[in-house]
């Protein structure tokens, strides 16, 4: 659907060349929803404009349904923008204009008669949830209510792709989740292919079937969502996962303890399986949670568990291997000191 291929931007600086992107390759797939994650600076926001030619790339290729982008005159490059949509973290919303008139405008300026633009905007309107809203100005509405807008407008056109640049990053938690919600429910309703650009993992884990992590212009990282997060490589990885999955057990309460401490990691249907009970009763072991929770990577369960287990020093070693055998990932945190 998309393919990135040896993209490279760079932009003169006063004490030289800055490289905003550098020789990234990706893939996109038709109807999946594609996050790119980066702290500031990573170059991500840049790709993104490289991909509907709003930043025209140093060098490499932009194909989206194997019609490369980056060959096209200025008047071809126009007519292709139309099947892709783009929204904002700053909405972009004309204030003058109520929410109809601000989604109408996309459908007039690609030429869509009257009578047809007003049944595409209602429909677009109930579309997002702001069937009542119609006439309100972008004054009267919230952060959430203008990207809602901003979506619609977007969308209007029905277009293949859609672009999302840092689309939540001004809005709440609540609000964050419910655009999140309309996104996927675009995706899923419309077939239409997304790419988002986050800073937040956050985002990435609700609705991303895959992903890649940015860093200094590069892609070091990518892959389904659900394996960068149950076994991310890079170090920049895994501290953007540590802001969500990761957890520390108190050092006073590690002081207390006097059997092994292992950290266990419950990937898919696993974290359903009773599988510490299962262990507990088959061996001669008592165990203790220490801590757990279990995350849900777009409706799928990713559960980490640490615990105590108790017991002598040989059923212990037993119980390990049992547990290595049902699950990916046990780590000894720290050794029994009594047995």
């Amino acid at each position: 659907m998309i393919d990135i291929r040896q993209v490279n931007k760079i932009y003169p600086g006063k004490n030289g060349k800055i490289t905003a992107v550098s020789d990234v390759n990706l893939h996109i797939n038709k109807g999946e929803i594609f996050g790119i994650v980066g702290y500031s600076g990573a170059g991500k926001s840049t790709l993104l404009r490289c991909i509907n030619l709003l930043e025209r790339p140093t060098s490499g290729e932009i194909f989206i349904d194997d019609t490369n982008l980056t060959k096209m005159s200025i008047q071809e490059l126009r007519q292709a923008r139309q099947s892709i949509g783009m929204i904002f973290q700053g909405f972009h919303l004309a204030s003058s204009k109520t929410a109809a008139e601000n989604i109408a405008f996309s459908l007039q300026v690609a030429g869509v008669p009257v009578k047809k633009r007003k049944e595409r905007v209602k429909e677009l309107l109930e579309l997002v949830g702001l069937a009542d809203k119609a006439d309100h100005f972008p004054a009267q509405l919230s952060g959430g209510q203008k990207q809602r807008v901003s979506i619609a407008r977007a969308i209007a056109n029905n277009p293949k792709v859609l672009l999302s640049d840092e689309a939540t990053s001004a809005l709440d938690p609540s609000t964050t989740k419910s655009i999140l919600n309309l996104l996927k429910k675009i995706n899923e309703e419309l077939g239409i292919t997304i790419v988002l650009i986050t800073h937040e993992m956050e985002v990435v884990k609700e609705i991303c079937h895959r992903c890649a992590v940015m860093q200094n212009g590069k892609v070091i990282e990518e892959g389904r969502t659900y394996d960068i997060f149950s076994n991310p490589k890079n170090d920049l990885t895994k501290k953007f996962i540590e802001t969500i999955l990761e957890f520390n057990i108190p050092k006073e309460l590690m002081a207390t303890c006097t059997g092994t401490v292992v950290k266990l990691q419950f990937e898919g249907t696993i974290a359903n399986e009773a599988i510490v009970s299962d262990m507990l009763q088959a061996y001669p072991v008592s165990g203790n949670i220490l801590h757990g929770k279990i995350e849900y990577i777009r409706d799928e369960p990713l559960g980490i568990f640490i615990m105590e287990l108790l017991g002598k020093s040989d059923a212990i070693k037993e119980a390990l291997v049992y547990l290595e055998k049902r699950m990916k990932q046990v780590e000894v945190i720290q050794h029994g000191r009594n047995h």
